[in-house]
């Protein structure tokens, strides 16, 4: 197949619209967790945490974090599996994997030499769960070896074991912890489990979708061949985004885990953006700041803000915007309008203060 032949400007408009950061925003949670694939979770929480933030730069005012946790702990049309959020509606897509995990090596190994572990784990869980992690016992006849911080975690590295198999499933959270049970009490009952080989086609087919474009690395051989005016090698678009509809932007406050700038080396490919998260970083090696927000305006990559909810003191603290080109007083008074979107949404009664 002949390639398709894009200019930078077309490509960065098919991710925007893709990842649904056009002006054409959308307004139901379930299609918009269904339309991205997943909701990352991270605990880091210095403005809000990651799935609220990515929820909230593309629903606005209108969405409130009980929304995700009714989605996810009552109505069981969202699932949480592996630090992600997907819709329940794939969970057909990810059994035949969860099955098969893990295939060989030394999880393999530490499962089998603590399978009566394993057994009483699901004893418990049956009879009492949902647990925290806190009410399980450590039977574990062969600790969890690590030089990181799972180093002996056998509590917490069996449970993660047991949700990858898919014998075990988040339930729901008592604040940041998680609570377990039995996966048959969490999914549906019955969801059949699509063969490996078409799963794995299917979730290339959608992430691709929610990306707009891809370099073939992350989503295989879906879509069509794409070359990209500017850039070396080979890329894959989905042909239903090529539809030739208008483009119309907005601005907006991107969290760092975004999927339009998580992959940084694509972020600086299409968009000229050059960015990491520095929470890691010592203080005074960072340029941007702890966890400075990219921002988009229209089809373009702009700067970062970096800024942090002081919920203490009820404000949204700004103490820098970094601009990576010339902001024009039109997007100035774009950017403060979302800053101040965020306060209010955050239920900062301050407002934005500046240091």
């Amino acid at each position: 197949m002949v390639p398709h032949r894009l200019d930078r400007a077309t490509a960065r408009r098919l991710a925007v619209r893709a990842q649904l950061l056009d002006a054409n925003r959308p307004t139901d949670l379930l299609a918009l967790v269904d339309r991205l694939t997943f909701l990352q979770i991270d605990p880091t929480a210095a403005i809000a945490p990651n799935a609220d933030l990515v929820a909230w730069t593309r629903l606005g005012a209108g969405y409130r974090p009980s929304d995700l946790t009714r989605a996810l702990e009552r109505d069981r049309s969202l699932f949480e599996h592996r630090a992600m959020v997907r819709s329940m509606t794939d969970l057909r897509l990810h059994l035949t994997d969860m099955a098969a995990w893990p295939e060989a090596g030394r999880h393999r190994d530490w499962l089998a030499a603590n399978d009566a572990f394993r057994r009483y784990v699901l004893d418990l869980l049956r009879d009492a769960g949902p647990l925290l992690s806190r009410d399980v016992e450590d039977r574990s006849a062969v600790p969890w070896p690590s030089t990181g911080w799972t180093n002996n975690r056998n509590v917490t590295q069996m449970l993660e074991f047991l949700a990858a198999r898919g014998e075990i499933a988040v339930a729901g959270r008592v604040g940041r912890q998680r609570t377990w049970d039995l996966a048959e009490r969490v999914y549906p009952p019955g969801t059949p489990a699509v063969p490996a080989e078409e799963a794995r086609r299917l979730r290339a087919e959608r992430l691709l979708r929610s990306l707009g474009v891809a370099r073939a690395l992350v989503v295989g051989e879906a879509g069509e061949p794409a070359e990209i005016e500017g850039t070396a090698g080979a890329w894959r678009v989905d042909p239903a985004a090529l539809d030739g509809a208008p483009f119309a932007g907005r601005t907006a406050l991107l969290s760092p885990f975004d999927r339009l700038v998580h992959d940084r080396k694509r972020a600086l490919e299409l968009f000229d953006f050059d960015y990491r998260l520095e929470m890691y970083v010592p203080r005074a090696q960072r340029r941007w700041g702890y966890f400075a927000l990219p921002v988009l305006h229209h089809d373009r990559l702009v700067g970062k803000v970096d800024a942090t909810a002081d919920r203490k003191a009820s404000v949204l603290r700004v103490d820098a915007v970094h601009q990576d080109v010339p902001f024009t007083a039109g997007l100035t008074a774009a950017v403060e309008a979302e800053l101040s979107a965020l306060a209010a949404w955050l239920g900062l009664t301050g407002g934005v203060r500046r240091q």
